[in-house]
C-alpha cells in the first residue's frame, strides 16, 4: 500500500535527522521529494501526527520540537519502560526461557557499539545503541512494551544523538550496558530493573 511506504520513508527521514525538530513540511514540498501523489503523503502526515513527531500548522505539519519538560516526560517514562522490560527479560532468563546464544549476541551489538562510537561514527553509535536497547525489549516478551518503547524512540533520537556527541558520556554508556546484561544473565529482575532505569535517568541528565 503507498500511505504505507510514503509513511515508513518519511518516518525514517525524520528519525534520522534528514528534518530537522521545527521544520515545517507540506503536503506539496514532501510529494516532490519522494516523487509521490499528494493523497498519500497526506494521510502519512497523519499517521506521522498521531505518532507525535510532527505537529499540525496550517496547511502542513511542523517536525515536533521538544521542550526540556518534554523531554522530562519521554525520560520518565522511558526509565520505567525499560526498567520493566529489563526485569521482564531477567525473570525469563531464571526461568530458562532465553538462550544463552541471544545473550552473547546482544554482547557483541554492545562491543561493536564501544568500537563505532570511539571511532566517532556517531550516526552507526545511534543506529546500535538503539539496536541494543530494542534487543532487551525483545528478550522481555512484552510486544505492548516494546511497540510503545518504539515509538517513544521515535521522538527522542534526536536527543540520544545529542547524549552521544558528549566526550565523557560513551565510555559511561557501554559500562552500564554490561552490567545490564551481567544482570540479566543472572536473572537478577531487582539489579537488571535497576541499572536499566538508571542509565534512562542518566541520559536525560547530560541533557541539561
Amino acid at each position: 500500500m503507498q500511505v504505507d511506504t510514503v509513511y515508513r520513508r518519511l518516518r525514517g527521514l525524520i528519525v534520522a535527522g534528514e528534518y530537522s525538530p521545527g521544520e515545517r513540511l507540506t503536503e506539496v514540498a514532501v510529494s516532490e521529494a519522494l516523487a509521490v501523489s499528494r493523497t498519500p503523503v497526506r494521510e502519512a502526515l497523519r499517521r506521522l501526527e498521531s505518532d507525535g513527531l510532527v505537529l499540525g500548522a496550517g496547511r502542513g505539519v511542523v517536525v515536533e520540537v521538544m521542550t526540556p519538560e518534554s523531554l522530562d516526560h519521554a525520560y520518565e517514562v522511558r526509565a520505567a519502560l525499560e526498567a520493566l522490560t529489563a526485569e521482564l527479560a531477567a525473570d525469563r532468563r531464571r526461568a530458562g526461557r532465553i538462550a544463552p546464544a541471544a545473550l552473547a549476541d546482544l554482547e557483541r551489538d554492545a562491543a561493536h557499539l564501544e568500537e563505532v562510537t570511539a571511532a566517532g561514527e556517531l550516526d552507526r553509535a545511534i543506529e546500535l545503541n538503539r539496536r541494543f536497547h530494542r534487543g532487551i525489549a525483545e528478550l522481555a516478551g512484552n510486544p505492548i512494551a516494546l511497540e510503545s518503547l518504539e515509538r517513544l524512540w521515535d521522538r527522542i533520537i534526536v536527543s540520544t544523538r545529542a547524549s552521544l556527541v558528549r566526550p565523557e558520556r560513551p565510555e559511561t554508556v557501554s559500562g552500564e550496558h554490561r552490567e545490564l546484561l551481567g544482570a540479566i544473565a543472572d536473572g537478577d529482575r531487582v539489579r537488571a530493573g535497576r541499572i536499566a532505569g538508571d542509565h534512562a535517568r542518566a541520559t536525560r541528565a547530560t541533557l541539561e
